[in-house]
């Protein structure tokens, strides 16, 4: 079987490129198609990438241009069209923001697409760059998203199957695409840490530091309250948020894999503000570490966090709500409410060897019937 991988784009490493990592594992002779590709630009992680053969559009050839996407997203009809894959048995597209799902494939290729999400920019959801605080970007924005989405539309009727990861993102494709979907949650993985040791006295934030994360609204919330609190993490807000913050909560800004883990097993509990998050593959991480979560109560984390057992849920994202959460959960914890072996268990539900299970049998199935 030929197979081809589409992703949106390469210049990052999160999530997304997670997933692309172990589909990359499931079919390791795949090749990979990408708007734009930066190597260098992945760290750490480049040296999962630099052995594969990957071909980049048109556009991620424009030096310079091809680093702004949020300019040029009009072209995105055109970037994901230009593309061939005749040659290909089955093609999996790994869509986000920058809507892979668009390819066009002809039978008897196969097309099956992964959607992390519908782009936020163009459904009212918060987004890490806040164009519409100015006028005339706000209006360029309004006129291409307009047309963007109707081509949206379009894109997510083209693949033959669609997979989404969590239960949320299932709602919204149903919601803004017509269409039924099949729920394979990401692989996460999994790092157990969990020491018997007691925790120190400080709580935990993972995040990237953008307006929309409500880390703002953490930090003012942990101001008002005699706790500590460490935020992992880096982005636009990091010097916002350095003025915001008195002495007990301190930013550490980027951390290594290593430090992350320790800073998960040293933690007294894990807070999550973001709402209506796509899934939040960090509360799984937090869980594998034997800690207790609080999340807001709405989006992937839903499908993550049992209250009571492995965590608590807040409904009102302002600070004042928040600290009478945070000292809730506080209790909790000293109360011994949360078990961490339950936590750990919970966890294991979103393992990577679950993700390549679940995606290969679920490829083989349409494979199989296809040549019934």
């Amino acid at each position: 079987m030929r197979v081809a991988l589409v992703h949106d784009q390469l210049r990052e490493f999160g999530g997304a490129e997670r997933v692309l990592v172990a589909l990359k594992k499931i079919f390791p002779k795949a090749d990979v198609y990408t708007t734009t590709f930066d190597l260098n630009s992945l760290g750490s992680h480049k040296n999962l990438i630099k052995e594969w053969q990957i071909f980049v559009s048109w556009f991620g050839k424009i030096p310079i241009v091809n680093r702004f996407y949020s300019p040029f997203r009009f072209l995105t009809p055109l970037i994901w069209e230009s593309f061939d894959f005749s040659k290909y048995d089955l093609v999996i597209s790994s869509s986000g923001s920058w809507m892979s799902k668009g390819i066009k494939t002809k039978k008897p290729t196969i097309h099956i697409s992964y959607i992390h999400h519908p782009p936020r920019y163009l459904y009212g959801y918060e987004t890490a760059i806040e164009w519409k605080k100015y006028w005339p970007i706000k209006i360029y924005a309004y006129i291409v998203n307009h047309f963007l989405r109707i081509w949206d539309y379009t894109a997510a009727h083209r693949p033959d199957f669609v997979l989404v990861i969590s239960e949320e993102i299932k709602k919204r494709v149903k919601k803004f695409y017509g269409r039924e979907s099949t729920i394979i949650y990401p692989p996460v993985e999994l790092v157990t840490n969990y020491s018997d040791a007691k925790s120190e006295d400080f709580f935990l934030c993972i995040s990237r530091l953008a307006a929309y994360k409500n880390i703002d609204v953490l930090i003012s919330a942990f101001n008002l309250i005699n706790l500590k609190l460490k935020v992992v993490g880096t982005g636009k807000e990091m010097e916002k948020l350095k003025r915001l913050a008195k002495e007990n909560v301190e930013l550490l800004g980027f951390v290594s894999e290593e430090t992350k883990n320790s800073l998960l097993t040293e933690c007294k509990g894990f807070i999550f503000p973001t709402d209506y998050e796509d899934f939040g593959i960090v509360v799984v991480e937090a869980l594998a570490h034997g800690k207790p979560v609080l999340c807001h109560r709405s989006g992937g984390p839903l499908e993550i966090v049992q209250a009571g057992k492995t965590g608590m849920f807040f409904d009102t994202v302002n600070p004042e709500s928040l600290a009478n959460s945070i000292m809730s959960f506080d209790t909790e914890i000293n109360a011994g409410k949360f078990d961490p072996q339950r936590c750990i268990l919970s966890a294991n539900r979103f393992s990577a060897e679950r993700f390549k299970a679940e995606f290969y049998n679920f490829v083989m199935d349409k494979w199989e019937a296809k040549r019934a």
